[in-house]
């Protein structure tokens, strides 16, 4: 077993029709017929939910069985960041040193390096949305607190959204599955079995903090209407969001001309990734695709790309359907 990623049991298939013919979700069987196919053709697991930014026409599928959601636990934690902001709590020039006690070993940004590495607070948000650095955001957690930042998730309706700083959120792994998280943690979970991994209360969303593919939409969507804080702060986020370094989810599934700010994340046989999508005519919809992978680790193309073909395909519904068209199932 590799090292773990930086960042269960599945509803039925009755409990996910269920969801899927929900009231609120008119437009879900139209869309099932284009993405199931899509997700099993790939050989995963798939949850998805889209929604019109700037009208009231929403598409999904799954879009309320709960989902790990991995690193976009970030995208709260840089909205309490940028409110705190834009009220003068916090200065985004503030001076702060990322030390070993913050870093996780996850091989990306800051929480790899060897040294201490002193930022600004503004830059410690720019290093989690963009790389995912998860370093930057234990130490963004420290100068927000915990529960300020849970109940900022919960205000926005995400109230089961996994909050906390990564060694807290990490320490219940290592010990349900016997491991020294001071010693060679590579070395030891290659000794872990994959069925005692897939076991993890981490991974099932049922047992740990989790959210929805509706709830994360929705979470966007107050962002970009400039509901979720002052102006200054979601537009702050916005940009933030936009300078992920990742392109090959759901930005692939994209022409060039369409602008996408997103945010995805990773654990053992979880991928994912949400994001608005911004069209030249003006059209912004807000899409989250949520996947469950056969393989634990290791690259996973097909999975990457149905990501990014999903979020188009469920976002093209949504554009081919006025508000007169759309009909009850």
């Amino acid at each position: 077993m590799t090292a773990h990623p930086s960042c269960a049991d599945e509803p039925t298939a009755d409990e996910a029709t269920a969801h899927e013919t929900a009231a609120d979700e008119p437009t879900a069987h139209e869309a099932i017929a284009d993405l199931r196919p899509m997700f099993e053709d790939a050989g995963v697991d798939g949850f998805a939910h889209a929604r019109d930014i700037d009208g009231d026409r929403e598409v999904g599928y799954r879009a309320d069985a709960p989902v790990i959601i991995a690193s976009l636990r970030k995208i709260p934690v840089a909205l309490a960041y940028a409110r705190r902001a834009a009220s003068g709590v916090l200065d985004r020039a503030a001076r702060h040193t990322i030390t070993a006690a913050n870093r996780e070993g996850g091989g990306i940004g800051t929480d790899s390096c060897l040294h201490d590495v002193t930022m600004s607070t503004r830059d410690l948000a720019f290093f989690m949305l963009s790389m995912s650095d998860n370093a930057a955001t234990d130490k963004l957690m420290e100068l927000l607190g915990v529960d300020h930042v849970r109940a900022l998730a919960a205000e926005l309706g995400c109230p089961r959204m996994p909050v906390g700083r990564y060694r807290d959120l990490w320490d219940p792994v290592w010990e349900e599955l016997g491991i020294d998280p001071y010693g060679d943690v590579d070395a030891q979970l290659d000794r872990v079995s994959e069925e005692r991994i897939r076991g993890l209360a981490m991974l099932d969303p049922t047992r740990s903090a989790s959210s929805t593919p509706r709830e994360v939409t929705s979470l966007l969507t107050a962002i970009w209407r400039d509901r979720a804080g002052p102006a200054e702060a979601c537009a702050e986020v916005r940009d933030l969001m936009s300078h992920q370094l990742s392109q090959h989810r759901l930005l692939a599934g994209f022409d060039d001309d369409v602008r996408v700010a997103a945010k995805n994340g990773a654990l053992w046989g979880v991928l994912n990734e949400a994001g608005v999508v911004e069209y030249p005519d003006g059209g912004r919809y807000a899409v989250a695709v949520f996947l469950r992978t056969p393989a634990l680790t290791g690259r996973n193309p097909a999975a990457d790309a149905v990501i990014g073909r999903a979020a188009r395909a469920a976002v093209d519904h949504l554009r081919a359907t006025t508000p007169q068209e759309k009909t009850c199932p």
